[in-house]
């Protein structure tokens, strides 16, 4: 996605803007592959405090909306909104992301903000992606992943301490690899309370949240949901810290 993740004057935490078209109904969204452990539920709604620096900016969301049917594939459909200030501007970043609820493979991405309104479909088969219904196909990759989606594939890894994933999974063909190192465990408290973390530092070659410049680190749970606890990316304003200050779930994991 070539839109920045976080723009000064209307963005605070930064999501993928991502592309792709559909693939026709009854056909595979993606080549057979072994299925992944999601560690996700539907009605989770996960609640941080976004801060840069040391100034508090606003709040984020990040929700699992239902389990939907695109073009005959069930995917899980997530919501995250980002609301509140960065220096005299405000913003209020709505992006949805629909991936498919066996290998988390995008389908679909959406994003709205004061300043556009895109919307993206994949085609994982043909390993293309159209935006804005324009037709014209870009090229990208057969298990493609936009940030959104991207967060919940970290939560499926095993994390295991010290390896390394390489994967040609960002939805930007030429942007490939994504490496994803586990760096570390540590005991940290954050508004929801405190939780023993593993530490992973996501690379894309790309200029957002996650690119080299970023130097971004995230913070999972250690017990079996991998819940998104901490992010940490550095910003032209500043350090961006996004912190967990609610967890709701309708059942245990």
């Amino acid at each position: 996605m070539h839109v920045e993740f976080l723009r000064t004057r209307a963005m605070l935490l930064p999501l993928l803007v991502l592309g792709g078209t559909s693939v026709p109904f009854g056909r595979p969204a993606v080549a057979p592959a072994p299925p992944v452990k999601i560690p996700i539920q539907v009605g989770e709604r996960l609640t941080f405090n976004a801060k840069v620096s040391a100034l508090n900016a606003g709040k984020a969301t990040i929700s699992v909306e239902g389990i939907e049917m695109v073009r005959g594939i069930p995917t899980f459909h997530t919501i995250f909104d980002i609301n509140g200030r960065v220096l005299f501007k405000k913003f209020a970043n709505h992006y949805e992301s629909w991936f498919d609820t066996t290998n988390i493979v995008t389908l679909r991405h959406s994003e709205t903000t004061n300043a556009v309104d895109k919307k993206y479909e994949f085609f994982p088969d043909r390993k293309v992606y159209i935006k804005n219904g324009d037709g014209i196909e870009n090229p990208s990759v057969s298990m493609p992943l936009d940030e959104c989606s991207f967060l919940y594939y970290l939560r499926s890894l095993p994390l295991e301490l010290g390896k390394t994933y390489t994967v040609d999974r960002y939805y930007h063909a030429d942007k490939n690899p994504i490496v994803v190192t586990v760096l570390r465990k540590e005991h940290i408290s954050v508004p929801a309370g405190e939780f023993d973390a593993v530490v992973l530092k996501p690379v894309i070659q790309s200029n957002g949240l996650f690119s080299v410049k970023g130097d971004a680190e995230v913070w999972l749970a250690t017990d079996p949901t991998h819940t998104l606890l901490r992010l940490k990316s550095k910003l032209p304003l500043g350090t961006l810290y996004l912190e967990l200050k609610e967890i709701e779930r309708p059942t245990s994991p």
